[in-house]
């Protein structure tokens, strides 16, 4: 345990635990949203495609886009997401062209194959926004508040990398 612990208050130690508790949900709700995906195509018998996967042909959607503008946004590390571009072409549920300008940079877009992928995963997500309203999970409100207090600690993660590191 640090010093810092040790002298902490009360209060600042119940923060620290509550922001570990925060830290460790984000991960397994992350694990979990990966099994879920993952049942769900079990589940209609696609087997050949993994949940990061079909995770990454539903954040692509309609767009065309580079793997180093996925890497940007934030949804993916690099080596990960050249891998799986890599799988998901040679599947044939993406397509690849070099870019005119840039000849190093490679863009890629859905196939109809990817846009079926793209839109399974939609269709689950969809299920399951109107499950956690109809069962009086989560409201609107609810969602709000998570998704306000998400991207606050994503600025501030941001924040930390830009300036302090």
């Amino acid at each position: 345990m640090s010093m810092e612990m040790q002298i902490a208050p009360v209060g600042a130690r119940g923060f620290m635990s509550g922001y570990l508790e925060a830290l460790a949900m984000v991960e397994r709700l992350h694990r979990l949203l990966l099994d879920v995906i993952k049942d769900e195509f079990e589940r209609v018998g696609i087997l050949e495609i993994n949940a990061v996967q079909a995770l990454l042909l539903f954040n692509i959607g309609d767009n065309e886009v580079t793997a180093g503008e996925l890497k940007s946004r934030g949804y993916y590390q690099g080596s990960n997401v050249s891998y799986n571009l890599k799988k998901l072409v040679e599947m044939g549920y993406m397509h690849h062209q070099r870019c005119e300008i840039d000849r190093r940079s490679v863009r890629v877009r859905l196939t109809p194959r990817g846009r079926e992928i793209r839109d399974i995963v939609t269709a689950l997500f969809a299920r399951q926004a109107e499950g956690l309203q109809s069962r009086d999970i989560i409201g609107l409100d609810g969602i709000e508040g998570i998704t306000h207090a998400l991207k606050r600690v994503e600025r501030y993660w941001t924040d930390q990398i830009r300036y302090i590191y």
